[in-house]
């Protein structure tokens, strides 16, 4: 018989389960969908990645996928008939928007006498599979990740790559990338796997140590092929030991599955704060905080850290996450700016966005998600940039007006005898001032540290 996969956060060949129950069915379909309603909103990085992914995934079945543009309630009952298939095979997405869809999907295929088959998720443990003794879900990191481990994971698929592609349906094409300032990974899952194996090499062996140096290039760089699914993170952990190093890189993956299993069981933390306690929080807006805004969103806030955490995600399209968390920090408790305002900056820049960790990442911070401790996370942009860029050669690279400025002398410029360097702003605000207020504004509503 013949079956449709319809790809989506997988695009790749190899530890894919639905494609391989399609594979063991007959030919397959190979399908993708440009969903208007994922697509439109996806800032350009994004959009030319998943094309360039895209592009891959086509030259590795010998350019049989099938794509097409529009709402899959329509489309894939529609290619299901078309290619006579009596089951689409997909895997379970688990985001507030995919169950919808999916629902939809299934409905409009059952109408026609059609089933959709999800099998494997972008995860390594399915969200919603990990709960409590008392049947809740986790809201703390360490004790999910205990159970997490305790949990595990089966091992990688090995025989996804192996479809006997179907041939003869019409594909609208991959469009053309939009245009994109920023310089962005090479795509696909061969890029992926070599990454990883570059990773494994050597960087890995010090991960733990490195890992929080954004000068260094010592973190993985995977999270744009994880948020495609050009690799699984079965994958990755399927190749790692017991050496701390290992370990630190294990617990990073288990951020990204925390994060997933917190939004399947609050799909509106995607937009809100989690901590109810926190929807009364006093932010700022208007004109000044608007021009404060444009001036965080473009690396001249004058705190040079945060400068060159913003350069370079306008740059890489990529933030180092130690970065994240201090730019982050800068713009809810220096500024006094809505955490939802600088998610979306962010998904609109990162060619990794992703709803749940971006999203989440940022409540962290703002103190108003998981693990909440507002007090202790009005991260101070100059002791940060010391402790991690201690010879500031990270802002020198993003930001060539202080490239003059030797050592950490750099993350605070405003001290230098002959004055701040031409052509870089003065400081914004003073956070030591910024701090007392973000104090007091938690305190009023009574948030415990």
């Amino acid at each position: 018989m013949t079956s449709v996969l319809w790809f989506r956060r997988d695009l790749r060949l190899a530890d894919h389960l639905a494609l391989a129950h399609a594979a063991g069915e007959g030919r397959v379909v190979p399908l993708f969908v440009l969903d208007p309603a994922l697509l439109n909103p996806a800032g350009a990085p994004r959009a030319a990645f998943l094309f360039r992914c895209l592009r891959a995934l086509d030259d590795s079945m010998g350019g049989r996928l099938v794509v097409r543009t529009g709402d899959p309630v329509a489309v894939i009952p529609a290619i299901a008939a078309a290619a006579d298939a009596s089951r689409v095979h997909a895997s379970w997405d688990g985001g507030p928007y995919g169950n919808a869809r999916d629902d939809k999907v299934a409905a409009a295929l059952g109408a026609a006498g059609q089933e959709l088959s999800l099998l494997g998720t972008p995860y390594a443990v399915p969200p919603g599979d990990i709960l409590k003794n008392d049947g809740t879900p986790f809201k703390v990191f360490t004790p999910f990740y205990r159970a997490w481990g305790a949990h595990g994971w089966g091992d990688p698929v090995r025989d996804s790559v192996h479809a006997r592609w179907a041939e003869g349906l019409r594909s609208d094409g991959i469009p053309v990338d939009p245009p994109v300032a920023a310089t962005l990974p090479p795509a696909g899952e061969a890029a992926a796997l070599a990454r990883l194996d570059a990773f494994l090499a050597g960087p890995v062996d010090d991960y733990a140590e490195r890992r929080d140096r954004p000068a260094d290039d010592a973190t993985t760089r995977l999270s744009p092929y994880l948020k495609y699914g050009c690799i699984h993170p079965r994958t990755i952990l399927a190749r790692l030991g017991r050496s701390k190093d290992h370990e630190k890189l294990r617990s990073e993956l288990a951020w990204r599955e925390f994060y997933a299993d917190v939004l399947w069981h609050t799909p509106a933390s995607a937009r809100q704060s989690l901590q109810p306690a926190m929807a009364g929080m006093k932010v700022d807006s208007g004109k000044k905080a608007d021009e404060r805004f444009e001036a965080w969103a473009h690396g001249r806030t004058g705190y040079p850290m945060v400068d060159a955490g913003m350069r370079q995600l306008l740059g890489e399209a990529w933030v180092h996450n130690r970065v994240r968390m201090i730019v982050a920090s800068f713009l809810v408790k220096d500024l006094h700016i809505d955490w939802t305002r600088g998610a979306r900056w962010f998904l609109r820049h990162l060619v990794d966005g992703d709803l749940a960790s971006n999203n989440h990442g940022w409540q962290w911070v703002a103190g108003t998600g998981t693990d909440p401790a507002p007090y202790f996370r009005i991260f101070n942009p100059v002791t940060q940039g010391k402790e991690h860029d201690p010879e500031g050669d990270y802002v020198r690279r993003w930001v060539p007006e202080l490239a003059g400025v030797g050592g950490p002398a750099v993350h605070e410029p405003w001290k230098l005898a002959d004055g701040v360097p031409a052509g870089y702003p003065d400081r914004i605000v003073d956070h030591a001032a910024e701090r007392t207020e973000a104090l007091a504004r938690y305190k009023s509503l009574k948030v415990e540290a």
